[in-house]
């Protein structure tokens, strides 16, 4: 960014600091998709001079919010940056009181759980109770790991609250990012998918994000009567057997999701 754009930053927003910004944008670059990147990708995505660029990578990894990865020219998120998401994470209260649910659940199924939230447009998860089945060893979800709102049925889940019109507001694009063929590809088709799942009260998503996966999701409430969060279960299944499903694995998911729920002071049998 010049300095002429630096100041119309400034005339913008008088109290906007151009290279915080920048170095905060630089951050948000790296996801699971791209966990490093070199000091060129960055400055051809966020239209920076490659000498800018250098500038802040190196002043983020002094700080230690990025490391050098694989060869010098590769960086990565350093330790800094996942001991500021952990501590955030940890603070959250129903961290604390969900994991007990999700490792109960784990262990009278035998299957992954986690505890998941929104963020914006992403899912974010917040809590896990692993397990040793090794078929699960290839899947890279650890606590803070986000994937879409839009794509998932976690998100689907939680975005059970919002109207039409929300969604519209929160996917404003004409057409949406695909990861499957049973991605909802408008705002609309994710309303549908959400709306179905409140009217279920549960969500079952056979490989709609990522193939071979199989997922049931129900969503937690507190006490504003309002979803804050989801409890999944994760089958390393392309699809579920219906001696699984005539097990109770969705009957389990939805009482641990109403467990947490009663836990958090929502009580469904009040008048809304």
């Amino acid at each position: 960014m010049s300095e002429s754009e630096d100041s119309a930053l400034d005339a913008a927003d008088p109290y906007l600091v151009p290279a915080l910004e920048r170095g905060l944008r630089i951050l948000e670059l790296f996801s699971h998709h791209d966990p490093v990147l070199t000091p060129n990708v960055i400055s051809q995505r966020l239209g920076l001079p490659r000498t800018t660029a250098i500038r802040l990578v190196q002043t983020l990894t002094t700080l230690g919010y990025l490391e050098r990865a694989n060869r010098d020219r590769d960086f990565r998120l350093g330790p800094r940056v996942m001991k500021l998401g952990f501590e955030y994470l940890s603070s959250l209260a129903i961290t604390d009181i969900g994991t007990p649910v999700i490792e109960r659940l784990r262990d009278e199924t035998g299957y992954a759980s986690h505890l998941v939230v929104r963020d914006g447009r992403d899912v974010v998860f917040v809590a896990k109770a692993w397990t040793r089945d090794s078929t699960l060893s290839t899947i890279k979800v650890n606590v803070g790991t986000r994937i879409p709102a839009h794509a998932s049925v976690h998100g689907h889940v939680l975005l059970g609250d919002l109207s039409e019109t929300e969604l519209a507001a929160l996917f404003p694009e004409s057409m949406l990012p695909t990861y499957t063929p049973h991605t909802p590809r408008t705002a609309k088709e994710v309303y549908e998918r959400a709306q179905k799942y409140v009217a279920e009260g549960c969500a079952v998503s056979e490989s709609s994000f990522e193939p071979g996966i199989s997922v049931i999701s129900a969503p937690v409430r507190d006490c504003s009567r309002m979803i804050v969060a989801a409890v999944t279960l994760t089958v390393a299944r392309p699809f579920l057997e219906k001696a699984m499903v005539d097990q109770g694995l969705v009957r389990q998911v939805r009482d641990a999701a109403d467990d947490l729920s009663r836990r958090l002071n929502y009580y469904p049998d009040e008048p809304k």
